[in-house]
This record gives C-alpha cells, sequence and structure tokens, in this order.
C-alpha cells in the first residue's frame, strides 16, 4: 500500500459511521491497509453486491450494526472501543427517497448527526471528528460559479435541505461545546466536509447514474436518463476521501487550526451534464446506449451545482488527482472486474493506483 500519510494512521483507533455505505466501505479498506484499528458503526448494508459485501472487509475491521438514530447505542460504543479518530459518514444520502420519507430522512441527517457529535462529546479518548455531509447542503441558487465554504446553508427538498441542518448543528456544537478558543479544556478537534457527487466501484443505490448505467448495461437494456442536462461536479470517490484522511491529519497535529468546513470537489473541467457521464461509461464500458426519458413534472432536483475548492487546495495542499475520463475509467474499471476477482485486492490496487499518480 502507497501511504501518503507517512505513517499517520498506523495503530490509530478510528472509527467510521456508515462503514457499510458506499463511501465508508471504500474509507475502511483504505484506513486497514494504512494500519488503523478501524471500528464500523452502521447499519446493515443495503444488497448483497454493494461494497462493503464484495470486499469482505467487514472480516477485517470491528464491525458493529446499529443506528446513529439511538444516542444510547452510539455512547455505548464509543465508550467501550474508544476511538481517537471519528469520520462519520451514516446518513440518508438520496434526495428522491427523502420526499418519500421526510421525517426518517431529517431524523438520520440532523438529529443522527447530533448524537454523534454527543457521542463524540461523552469520549475523552476521541480527539478529531471529521462530520462529512454534501454539496448539497448550500442554499443552491443554480450560480454559475462554485459555492465557498463561508456561504448559506439551505436546500429545496428534504434531503439537500437536512444536510443545511446537519451543518448548522455541527457549527453549533463546534462552538458551544469543542470552540478552539477552548480546546485545552475539552481537546477536540471538529471540522466538517462537502464532497460533489462521488462515483466508484461497489455503489448500487437507486436513482444514481453510475448504478442506474451498470444495472441497464449488465440487463443488455439501454440506459435511461432522467435528469439529461444536470451539471454536477464528478469526483471518484477515492478524491474526497484522500482529502477526508489529510484533513483528520491536520487537524491532529494542529487541533484549533482547520475546525470549520472544507469542500473537497474536482476541478473545473470535471463539471459535466449527466448524459455526458453517461455517454463516457459507454464507452468505457465497450458498450450500451442511452434513452431521455426526462419528465417535466418530475419532483424538483438542481440542475446546476459547483463547488469552490481553493480553501483546500491553498491551505490543506490538497488537489485533485484524477481527470473526469479517468474519473470514469477507474469506476468502470471495478464493474466489469467485480464478478470474477476478489474485490478486496481491486480496491487495494485502485487505491494504489490512486495514489501513485
Amino acid at each position: 500500500m502507497i501511504d501518503i500519510f507517512q505513517d499517520f494512521y498506523r495503530g490509530k483507533r478510528v472509527l467510521v459511521t456508515g462503514h457499510t455505505g458506499f463511501k465508508g466501505s471504500w474509507l475502511s479498506i483504505w484506513l486497514h491497509e494504512l494500519g488503523a484499528e478501524v471500528t464500523g458503526l452502521s447499519l446493515d448494508p443495503s444488497s448483497d453486491k454493494d461494497n462493503f459485501v464484495r470486499s469482505g472487509i467487514g472480516s477485517k475491521i470491528t464491525d458493529l450494526r446499529g443506528d446513529i438514530r439511538d444516542g444510547a447505542f452510539l455512547k455505548e460504543a464509543f465508550a467501550r472501543y474508544q476511538p481517537e479518530i471519528v469520520f462519520h459518514l451514516a446518513a440518508q444520502p438520496l434526495v428522491r427517497e427523502s420526499y418519500d420519507l421526510p421525517v426518517e430522512t431529517y431524523e438520520t441527517n440532523v438529529m443522527g448527526t447530533i448524537h454523534v457529535l454527543e457521542a463524540i462529546r461523552a469520549t475523552p479518548s476521541v480527539k478529531v471528528g471529521v462530520m462529512i455531509t454534501t454539496d448539497k447542503c448550500y442554499e443552491n441558487q443554480e450560480q454559475l460559479w462554485g459555492y465557498r465554504e463561508n456561504e448559506p446553508m439551505g436546500g429545496y427538498d428534504p434531503y439537500s435541505s437536512s444536510t443545511g441542518c446537519a451543518e448548522i448543528a455541527i457549527s453549533s456544537w463546534r462552538r458551544s461545546f469543542f470552540n478552539p478558543a477552548d480546546y485545552p479544556h475539552h481537546g477536540k478537534a471538529i471540522a466538517s466536509v462537502r464532497a460533489g457527487n462521488v462515483i466508484g466501484g461497489g455503489d448500487w443505490a437507486k436513482d444514481r447514474i453510475i448504478p442506474d448505467c451498470i444495472r441497464a448495461l449488465e440487463a443488455h437494456q439501454p440506459i435511461s436518463i432522467r435528469s439529461p442536462h444536470s451539471i454536477r461536479p464528478w469526483q471518484h470517490v477515492l478524491e474526497p476521501l484522500g482529502g477526508y484522511l489529510l484533513l483528520a491529519q491536520k487537524m491532529w497535529d494542529a487541533p484549533t487550526d482547520y475546525c470549520e468546513g472544507w469542500n473537497f470537489g474536482p476541478k473545473l473541467e470535471a463539471v459535466a451534464n449527466v448524459w455526458d457521464i453517461a455517454s463516457l461509461v459507454v464507452e468505457e464500458y465497450g458498450q450500451g446506449s442511452l434513452v431521455d426519458v426526462s419528465d417535466p413534472s418530475a419532483l424538483h432536483e438542481a440542475k446546476l451545482l459547483m463547488l469552490d475548492i481553493s480553501k483546500a487546495w491553498l491551505r490543506l495542499g490538497w488537489q485533485p488527482r484524477l481527470t473526469l475520463h479517468q474519473t470514469v475509467e477507474l469506476t468502470v474499471d471495478w464493474y466489469k472486474r467485480y464478478q470474477d476477482e476478489d474485490v478486496y485486492r481491486l480496491c487495494v490496487e485502485q487505491i494504489n493506483r490512486y495514489t501513485d499518480r
């Protein structure tokens, strides 16, 4: 394993919420390979095809099942495993599902986040907390320039607005209980991070363009494109995860300097519409076709959303490593190989390909 963090994570006790999910499974694999003692806390994976299941990472770490809406369970798990670093990824992450389950979305994304913050507050061993939300936390005016970290939180749909609320809660807890000015008293550094539209191998969630493409391709059916003209900042899953890992390291070394919000998005050339992304998938997969099934009366989803990553670039020294074409190539490569190969080794190979750039 190529270790771009200079052995920082070796032996560290790291707790990941949402470790059975798409991003959480990749983060758990990366941390395990870096030598961390990983504890994962999450609901069951959504399908047997998920990266978590196929990779077998659950057998290599401490694998706990539970709901972040259960504050007592969280505090018990934190007390038992005494994490030093926490990555909070557990969420209800789908816009369209939030229209069907608005209350559950808010319970998970807002109160779940608060329960994690309270578990951190109750656990003296925790030194760093990286709270993951989304680019959709911003009050999206569909402007032509990227959102900066100091712009207003908001959101049209229940999912987006719940992440905006989660960001406001994180900011409140940071000022009220984890204020950098009082660091000698509480000893904790808390930051929030926002990424763009993340793609990569092992994601099978409904209503996401890459899983939709792969399901159609495997079934030898045309790919239905619901929002062909929606523009998003596409990035491979390893891009923001590398940013989260770097940020946590920086926070550990200088705990009062980085306790704020951070964007981890792609370069401007990787901002593209859904139709173009699906076309690249077809090109890389070597077969398939697209069909426009857009519905003017469909539930509202933002058509344009971009992030400004200048702050992470200038203050953390982080920047994207992959072009848009490389992002899609690495993603499709996983889906072309997962049925016939050892998926854990496939993931590690892709992490090494990424870090070697």
